[in-house]
């Protein structure tokens, strides 16, 4: 009755994060400890494969095991959600990770597969747009919870067994990934234009699209700003259409 309870905890779980530096605790059985480990860690593994499900086949057997051990490790949960260690395992990768014969792309790969899990579980409602077929240039803007851009060095999007480039393309990747009102999660592949656009949305809701095409127009010093104005009050009527901006038709 005089084990102190804090200690002995924290002795069980060292070994149990790395069994090479930590001896296990001397009153448990090694075959009992060794099956503790293996259960915490498969439940990790398990999670990392069905989460990062690309990243996962591109990566050998062994390759795959170092990776998920390391982080098993390394890295410190801040969560107790399994919901959000994916999130984790991200930070880890950006801010831990350093080995040389991981893919370049491997970063950008993995934030991809996230968004699509992250969405997918989002707990805000999907806005629906109020039906509409008046001046679109007068509309204020709001860029849906449910819909994020993104831009990647890498097209995540293809990377496949197939496709694992050793160098980022000139061109950069931008897509959207959003929930529909099927509660399904899709990725649209997107110019930098729109890309733009909403990224400004994003960061200033509530202005008018004619503000917004302006202020892309003036960033992109286009010699024809009514190309932009006009193509893209095209991109918003679109992309209301798949509730990924938002309006107010009362205005």
């Amino acid at each position: 009755m005089g084990v102190d309870f804090k200690a002995k905890q924290q002795e069980f779980s060292a070994y149990l994060r790395d069994p090479a530096k930590h001896p296990a605790p001397a009153d448990v059985k090694p075959g009992r400890m060794a099956i503790y480990r293996e259960l915490f860690f498969n439940n990790i593994d398990n999670f990392l494969a069905v989460n990062f499900p690309v990243l996962r086949k591109l990566l050998t057997d062994t390759q795959w095991r170092e990776l998920a051990e390391d982080f098993f490790t390394r890295h410190t949960c801040k969560t107790p959600y399994f919901t959000e260690i994916a999130e984790e395992f991200l930070d880890y990768l950006q801010t831990e990770r350093n080995h040389p014969d991981d893919p370049p792309y491997m970063l950008e790969l993995a934030h991809y597969e996230w968004a699509e899990m992250a969405v997918s579980i989002a707990k805000e409602d999907n806005p629906v747009n109020p039906p509409f077929s008046g001046d679109w240039s007068t509309q204020a803007l709001h860029l849906s919870p449910q819909a994020w851009p993104l831009a990647y060095r890498f097209p995540v999007h293809l990377i496949s067994p197939d496709y694992q480039p050793s160098e980022p393309p000139e061109q950069p990747t931008f897509l959207i990934v959003y929930r529909n009102l099927d509660d399904e999660v899709r990725f649209i592949h997107i110019t930098p234009i729109t890309y733009q656009l909403l990224a400004l949305i994003q960061e200033r809701p509530g202005q008018t699209a004619a503000a917004c095409l302006k202020s892309v127009a003036e960033q992109l010093r286009h010699p024809q700003p009514e190309i932009i104005y006009e193509g893209g009050l095209k991109i918003v009527r679109d992309l209301a259409a798949k509730n990924i901006i938002l309006f107010d038709a009362k205005r």
